[in-house]
């Protein structure tokens, strides 16, 4: 089989479009992201000493590794320092303690 010459000075026919990385949005936008926003939202306002009550059944059949582990991640990225515990029916998350309390 004999190759095809290439045409000089064209460039290749690309299948997928380039774009500039510094448009790109970098955010992490995974698929619990509406329950973990929520979450954090609420976890800002909790009052010391309090913690939130999240029964499993009602997170929409997200395993719970998952749900700490969004929640973790979503927190780091926020700046909040939290605790999680979880039971067989309900996840409880609240902020850390602060070194000087």
């Amino acid at each position: 089989m004999t190759r095809r010459p290439k045409a000089e000075g064209k460039p290749p026919d690309l299948k997928y479009r380039q774009v500039k990385v510094d448009a790109l949005d970098k955010s992490r936008r995974g698929k619990h992201y509406d329950l973990v926003v929520g979450i954090l939202q609420e976890l800002k306002t909790l009052s010391p000493g309090s913690a939130m009550e999240i029964p499993l059944a009602a997170v929409g059949g997200i395993g719970l590794a998952n749900l700490r582990s969004a929640v973790h991640r979503a927190s780091t990225s926020h700046g909040l320092e939290i605790e999680t515990l979880a039971d067989k029916e309900n996840f409880y998350v609240w902020k850390k303690k602060s070194e000087t309390n």
